[in-house]
């Protein structure tokens, strides 16, 4: 099998029909992005996305089931959390790394990391290593061209696959 990212199928209109008509799957796997070639080998075309996702879900280590309940809502998790900063009782690390996965919309919307940086009050940098880290655990993914960051779908590599 083959994987292509970022760009069309490279097969002729004429050649896809001939194998519409040898092949069963042939109709099937066209009308999802893939094509059958004549060696009977499967093509499948990839957005960026998808690319992205299957190389880090290949390099991702598995463990984290779900996101934590509350991160949703980011005002109420910045509510929840800004009393507890000034708490040595607390990790003031471990409260600003999720201020910051709260950051990102559940909706999957993109974000800049200077935006998302500018809404806590962190440095760039301090932003970048929680985003980084995040990333790391699949919970935040980068868009390869643009990129900004937002959270992995729910059926990404944090959920390998489980129900959380």
């Amino acid at each position: 099998m083959t994987i292509q990212g970022g760009g069309q199928a490279q097969s002729s209109h004429h050649h896809a029909e001939w194998r519409e008509k040898s092949h069963p799957l042939a109709g099937l796997l066209a009308s999802h992005g893939a094509a059958l070639s004549d060696d009977r080998s499967v093509t499948i075309t990839l957005t960026d996305w998808q690319v992205a996702r299957v190389v880090r879900e290949a390099a991702v280590v598995p463990g984290l089931t779900a996101l934590p309940a509350g991160l949703d809502d980011f005002g109420e998790l910045h509510g929840a959390v800004l009393p507890l900063l000034d708490d040595a009782a607390y990790s003031r690390s471990t409260l600003r790394a999720l201020l910051v996965l709260g950051a990102f919309p559940p909706d999957g919307s993109e974000r800049e990391l200077t935006d998302v940086a500018r809404q806590l009050d962190l440095s760039p940098s301090t932003t970048h290593r929680y985003i980084g880290t995040w990333m790391a655990v699949g919970l935040l993914e980068q868009h390869p061209r643009s990129r900004r960051y937002r959270r992995a779908p729910p059926d990404g590599p944090a959920s390998n696959g489980r129900q959380g």
